[in-house]
């Protein structure tokens, strides 16, 4: 996903080689305060007997119109004031999910570390918090290969930051922007800024290029989780539904950035690559959700970012899960 996309908005990508969580992990907890106000950065519940934990990678964001393109400057701020949110710099959150399932640990995400910000990379601190360490995860699942999905794929030494685990990527992302010099012409973005973004990519999953399991949108990566095509935001993003018994839950991964720009308002994200099929794909997905009341996990809604898809006369509404101690 493309956030920080603006000088104005004051985070750009390092101009050097990149610089990943672990190294920076201490910093990013301090700028964020949320060891200081005592405020967690992970979340329990269960899918039928599959035990799951959101864990924060941290804060990224920018413009509110880089994910609202198509919104009407004046109307846009007063949809944010209406929601209490500032007018000229939207917040996301980068939720990862972690699952257990049959003896094995699975990560949903690998989240952005440094590269999309300084307050990303607390995916490390969020898993010691309960208890785990990086080597005790088996398999990795990326929905797509922006920064902010594999940014914690490497170490600051060039290592794989998780290095017992197997990663999975769309075969179709990994063509576009690994196997080819990817046109990223389409991103609202100065030139410079789409190639560290592109440089970013190629960083984060270098250390797992030999190994990497290419995998199609739809296909079952383990029993209990299956990948659905949503193509559109890049060539190959894939959704992913966990399921167990008769409990699912629904991963969107970058179909909405934020419910207030995307679900309660169908403005349209201006990173996505081809629009017109991403829009497809959210009114599909949005609509299963609906149908099926599904719970949902959105990557950048806030924390814990869990609710459900409530369809309207006039499109969707985003319906916030209550909290579960």
């Amino acid at each position: 996903m493309l956030t920080a996309a603006s000088v104005a908005a004051g985070v750009v990508l390092p101009t050097g080689s990149i610089a990943f969580a672990q190294d920076t992990a201490a910093a990013a907890s301090t700028a964020q305060g949320v060891n200081a106000s005592g405020n967690v950065g992970h979340y329990r519940f269960r899918v039928g007997d599959i035990a799951a934990t959101v864990l924060s990678d941290g804060l990224i964001g920018g413009p509110p119109q880089i994910y609202a393109s198509d919104a009407q400057e004046a109307e846009l701020e007063e949809v944010l004031r209406q929601a209490f949110l500032p007018t000229d710099h939207m917040t996301l959150n980068l939720n990862t999910l972690l699952i257990e399932t049959q003896g094995r640990r699975i990560l949903l995400e690998a989240g952005a570390g440094q590269t999309m910000g300084p307050l990303g990379g607390r995916i490390f601190d969020n898993l010691a918090a309960i208890g785990l360490r990086p080597d005790d995860i088996d398999i990795v699942v990326i929905s797509h290969t922006h920064p902010d999905h594999v940014g914690n794929l490497r170490t600051a030494d060039g290592g794989k930051a998780f290095p017992r685990a197997t990663v999975f990527a769309p075969r179709a992302d990994w063509d576009f922007f690994i196997r080819h010099e990817p046109d990223l012409s389409y991103m609202p973005v100065p030139e410079d800024f789409r190639r560290h973004f592109a440089a970013a990519i190629r960083q984060s999953l270098e250390p797992v290029t030999d190994e990497i399991e290419l995998y199609e949108a739809g296909t079952e990566i383990v029993p209990g989780l299956t990948t659905l095509p949503a193509l559109g935001h890049t060539p190959g993003m894939a959704n992913f539904l966990v399921h167990s018994g008769s409990d699912q839950l629904l991963l969107t991964a970058d179909l909405a950035y934020h419910p207030i720009v995307n679900i309660d308002h169908a403005w349209l994200p201006g990173p996505d690559r081809d629009k017109e099929t991403a829009l497809a794909s959210r009114r599909r997905i949005f609509d299963m959700a609906a149908a099926d009341r599904l719970p949902v996990l959105g990557f950048h809604f806030p924390f814990p970012g869990l609710g459900r898809m409530l369809k309207m006369d006039t499109g969707y509404a985003w319906v916030p899960a209550n909290w579960q101690f």
